[in-house]
């Protein structure tokens, strides 16, 4: 595996760990596809599974109560404290939610956010006022998403998608035989961990670079509320691919490419607390980190 050039002297400190964080109804194999090639590329790569998914709707989920927004946080932060060094955060769809609230409470331990056709929600806001603010801003707005095709167990406290909604929505794009294991893997999921809002600040999440892939074929974050939400959070570079919802499925290689090539622009760099720079892990080079950058919420 390519390796970043290693820390000395007074030079950059480098940000060789990937941390990918799945969404809804989801786990760590829906990277499965794509962390060959960030492997390739020189990351250290870790993809984890948030708490509570797979637990079937009629047993209790473990601890007795529902996992939420505060587990997913923890479960991550668990993850980064045991790493050597920052990490760059990756949260596809709703797992863009809990990679903004791990920013907000270890902002030093993470060297950029990337929102994959992710939940870059402004302070307090969740996907429904999202949506409500994007029919008022654009009168002709329709939508209707996975929501109403959902399965729900017995209380209304978990939901799963069905196979065919699966395909339809998130998968349509993608190479069939890959599709077809992906929707037969999809598992339920509390809505505790699905309907959650953001507690930030421009102090602490503001401070690190932030990275919106944005997907124009995209059918279940529809790229109208994709914008809205870039427009409610100023600041990120963008990167636009051609795609549905699961472009690490879909479009890997493009993925990869173009998202080294993002990191490269935004030149990320997380301080340590001594104020030296970090050096981003690419294709087994280390790159220098800017001096200081700042990405401000509204």
């Amino acid at each position: 595996m390519a390796e970043c050039a290693p820390l000395a002297g007074t030079g950059p400190i480098p940000v060789r760990h990937i941390v990918l964080i799945h969404g809804a109804w989801q786990g760590s194999w829906a990277f499965a596809a794509w962390q060959p090639l960030l492997r390739a590329a020189g990351w250290q790569v870790h993809a984890v599974d948030l708490p509570g998914n797979a637990v079937p709707a009629f047993q209790p989920w473990p601890g007795g109560s529902s996992p939420d927004l505060c587990d997913y946080t923890e479960h991550v932060l668990q993850l980064l404290n045991r790493l050597d060094g920052p990490a760059v955060l990756v949260g596809h769809s709703g797992g863009g939610i809990t990679a903004a609230q791990v920013a907000q409470a270890r902002p030093d331990a993470v060297a950029a956010l990337v929102f994959l056709a992710g939940m870059m929600l402004p302070d307090g806001m969740d996907f429904a006022a999202l949506i409500d603010a994007c029919r008022q801003a654009h009168p002709h707005f329709a939508y209707t998403g996975v929501g109403p095709l959902l399965q729900w167990d017995a209380n209304g406290s978990a939901s799963r998608v069905p196979v065919a909604v699966a395909r339809e929505i998130f998968l349509h794009d993608c190479p069939p035989a890959l599709a077809a294991q992906a929707q037969a893997r999809l598992v339920w999921q509390p809505e505790s961990g699905r309907a959650m809002r953001n507690r930030l600040t421009a102090s602490r999440y503001g401070r690190v670079p932030r990275i919106y892939v944005e997907c124009l074929r995209d059918r279940s974050v529809l790229h109208v509320l994709q914008r809205h939400m870039q427009q409610l959070s100023p600041g990120a570079l963008r990167v636009t691919l051609d795609c549905g919802h699961v472009p690490q499925l879909a479009c890997p290689q493009l993925l990869t490419q173009r998202l080294t090539d993002a990191l490269v622009r935004v030149q990320v760099q997380a301080r340590r607390d001594d104020g030296m720079p970090l050096a981003v892990c690419t294709q087994g080079r280390a790159l220098p980190g800017a001096q200081s950058s700042s990405h401000p919420l509204p």
